[in-house]
């Protein structure tokens, strides 16, 4: 088995209230696919049902739908999100010494199951849902399902995970600050971000109480809006709850940020994807200032909204704080810096922002923008993870706090394989005209790019000479990508060496030459194709990616020069490679 076809809930559901399948052959076959998932991405489970208990509420579905009751989501299997209780399963929020047994199941969770559906297990998640990329669980790293070099995005990596490699038919995340928009972008799926209150947060572990939402991650628009139709309602024990009337709301005028806005960290290639799901629209493009929008972003982490996470840790943070992973220890800890007078401050700068782009309402009918302006390797966001993390929330964190319903839609593919979103958003309550709207901007959402399963990628090899050689500057390039140092030789004795001036750092420049040429000292390493055409994309010029002859004869991919780089200039071909030059001084 090289590949698992994605499930339908409207498809599972259909055939078994039909009497066509079984809700146990139904189960058999997650099973089944769980079995050949686990070999390969065991981290996507923080715990799951045993078998037996898995067939028996299959067999209960079957029973309910020959008694002739109607379920809407009959025999479809689904996960949770491990800060959401479900009845018989421990939440951990991916923290061990936090764990609890849930008397009963959240309300979310209950009615789902009262519809038909079944849960498999609790999906892994960045620990209390404090994180954009899916790496920080001690229960393991759940990677992209299309590049496993790739992170899934998080915080509800497993559950979009689960969904993405056809282990459920859908599965519930949660939304703060984007979990339930940047995996789902990541993993090509749809992610529906409720507004807040229209789906109960009764029995979720909260990260800041007053923005969270439970999510869903599903294949199709049509799939989150059935799971929607049973999910959504008032909750008398939440307090948060709202009785919410869905708001019609056209698509012909559709917000897009200014030029000068827009905010890639250096990906083109994230920049083309949304230019191109742009041009597809049959809408109005309105540019609209993203200033105000910028500003309450910035509430969540760099101002006082991070004392409401603090809040939510304090007891653990003060009696055990080393259970906390150290990365989200270090940011939830920063709370405890913001006093009473900076929350009033906080919340009366958010009022008048929230006033600023309620205003935006008249100008455009919804807003589409980037789900995540770029996407990071594994390597890369464990190297510095708070700074990557922070840039996938560009155009996330500031949803919540300005009260917006938003839907995250497939929308192209980076050549990793990764899947790249635009998130369509709203007014409070504009859930349903958001999946009408999906549906009408995106008609290609339900044909995800095949998945493999066997990870195979192919690689190439490349020589460096200079600044990437091991211990040098810009070495992390290779490391941060996981190159794998193949090992150290020379060129054919066809090349000079050259100083490029005013190079910073000081890089060197190979040149081939027919005539007085030397064999200059390299090293060779082996990236995937997905790591290696990233790389290309950061070589400045006058540098280039060419193809050298090493000393046996063989050809690799490697580092060349423009004619430019040889301006003032100074030949060290003598010294037989850039190492020799650097110990010169």
């Amino acid at each position: 088995m090289t590949a698992l076809d994605r499930l339908s809930v409207a498809g599972i559901a259909a055939e078994v209230q039909a009497g066509r399948r079984s809700a146990v052959a139904v189960i058999e076959d997650v099973m089944a696919r769980l079995t050949a998932y686990d070999a390969i991405q065991p981290a996507v489970w923080i715990s799951r049902f045993e078998p037996d208990a898995l067939r028996a509420a299959a067999a209960a579905v079957d029973a309910r739908v020959a008694a002739g009751e109607t379920l809407p989501l009959a025999g479809v299997p689904f996960a949770v999100k491990d800060n959401i209780d479900l009845a018989g399963l421990a939440t951990t929020a991916a923290c061990p010494a936090f764990a609890y047994q849930p008397e009963q199941s959240a309300t979310v969770v209950a009615k789902l199951v009262a519809a038909g559906a079944i849960p498999v297990g609790k999906a892994n998640l960045d620990q209390f849902a404090t994180g954009l990329n899916g790496t920080r669980s001690p229960y393991g790293i759940p990677r992209n399902a299309y590049n496993r070099a790739w992170v899934s995005g998080g915080s509800s990596s497993g559950s979009a995970v689960a969904v993405a490699a056809g282990l459920v038919a859908f599965a519930l995340g949660t939304d703060t600050a984007g979990s339930g928009r940047v995996p789902a972008a990541f993993n090509h799926l749809v992610g529906l971000k409720p507004s807040k209150g229209r789906w109960s947060s009764s029995g979720l572990v909260p990260a800041c109480r007053t923005l969270d939402c439970i999510t869903v991650f599903a294949a199709t628009t049509e799939d989150a809006a059935l799971v929607d139709t049973i999910a959504a309602g008032f909750d008398a024990t939440d307090s948060l709850s709202r009785d919410l009337p869905d708001r019609p709301r056209a698509h012909r005028r559709i917000g897009v940020p200014r030029p000068e806005q827009c905010r890639w960290f250096g990906d083109i290639e994230s920049e083309y994807l949304y230019r191109q799901a742009l041009a597809g629209f049959d809408a109005e493009l309105v540019e609209i200032d993203l200033a105000p929008l910028d500003e309450a972003a910035r509430l969540l982490y760099d101002g006082p909204w991070v004392a409401e996470r603090t809040a939510a840790l304090q007891g653990l943070l003060l009696d055990n704080p080393d259970a906390i992973h150290p990365v989200v220890r270090e940011i939830v800890e920063g709370g405890f810096g913001y006093s009473a007078i900076d929350a009033f401050n906080g919340a009366y700068r958010l009022v008048e922002l929230a006033r600023a782009a309620a205003a935006m309402w008249d100008q455009v009918d919804l807003l589409a923008l980037p789900t995540a302006p770029t996407s990071y390797r594994v390597a890369e966001m464990l190297a510095e993870p708070i700074r990557v993390n922070a840039s996938l929330g560009a155009y996330t964190n500031f949803v919540n706090l300005l009260d917006m319903a938003a839907i995250a839609v497939p929308a192209g593919m980076y050549a990793s394989g990764v899947g790249f979103g635009v998130t369509l958003m709203g007014p409070a309550g504009t859930d349903r005209a958001l999946l009408d709207a999906a549906n009408a901007l995106f008609p290609a959402t339900a044909t995800p790019p095949p998945l493999d399963l066997e990870g195979r990628m192919e690689t190439v090899k490349l020589a460096v000479v200079g600044a990437h050689l091991e211990g040098m500057p810009l070495h992390w390039q290779l490391t941060s990508r996981e190159a794998k140092f193949v090992g150290a030789t020379t060129t054919a004795p066809t090349y000079k060496l050259y100083a490029m001036a005013e190079s910073v750092p000081p890089k060197p420049a190979l040149v081939y030459s027919e005539d007085g040429g030397a064999a200059i000292a390299l090293e060779v390493y082996e990236l995937d194709m997905a790591a290696f055409g990233s790389f290309v994309a950061e070589v400045p010029p006058p540098l280039a990616i060419g193809t050298v002859t090493l000393d046996d004869g063989s050809m690799v991919k490697g580092f060349v020069a423009e004619p430019r780089a040889m301006t003032g200039a100074e030949d060290i071909t003598a010294l037989g490679g850039w190492r020799a030059y650097i110990a010169r001084g």
